[in-house]
């Protein structure tokens, strides 16, 4: 709680502030309160990403929401892939690195039960509980047929990471699948 921290209440009033001021303000937080901050405005872009997404259904049909969003996160994996690399300074692409980074995506951070698995020159990422899906079927609608918006951007983060990695989609709903798993993704890594 903001009333047990000592809380720099120049930063409060001034009206110009810079990212630097901001990134010490940040700072100045428990870990545990940076770690809640963090995944709340992974929860808001997943928000506003939900809510453009049922506006333009509502409007236009499933169908046209499904290819806006799909278009929007074809270029987010491009975009993601390359910051993320940056950030977490790899350099070599492998199934285990590939697999780290996945991670790290504000969309694999979302999600609320994953598995992982590394084999050979192959890395599969399951979704085994998917707050969308729960949130949507809560609402009352129908499950969201994802596959050609997470196919988009795997492939293009995938890519964007080896060109010559193929990204396979295993099962992903309009598919059927099993009581315990929503989607399945399979990225298959050129041997050297």
């Amino acid at each position: 709680m903001l009333d047990n921290m000592a809380v720099d209440l120049r930063l409060v009033r001034k009206m110009k502030i810079t990212r630097d001021e901001d990134q010490e303000m940040i700072g100045r937080l428990p870990r545990n309160k940076v770690l809640e901050l963090f995944f709340l405005h992974i929860r808001n872009i997943w928000r506003v990403d939900g809510l453009y997404f049922l506006g333009i259904e509502d409007k236009f049909g499933t169908e046209a929401a499904t290819n806006i969003d799909a278009g929007c996160w074809q270029t987010m994996g491009k975009i993601e892939a390359r910051q993320l690399r940056d950030i977490l300074n790899i350099k070599e692409i492998d199934p285990k690195s590939f697999i780290y980074m996945l991670r790290n995506t504000s969309w694999a951070l979302d999600i609320w039960e994953k598995e992982t698995e590394v084999t050979g020159q192959k890395a599969l990422f399951r979704v085994t509980k998917c707050g969308t899906q729960l949130t949507r079927l809560k609402k009352g609608l129908d499950v969201f047929p994802c596959k050609q918006v997470r196919f988009g951007y795997l492939r293009n983060f995938a890519q964007e990471l080896n060109p010559e990695v193929e990204t396979v989609c295993r099962i992903c709903p309009p598919d059927d699948r099993p009581s315990d798993l929503w989607c399945e993704w399979e990225f298959r890594f050129q041997s050297r």
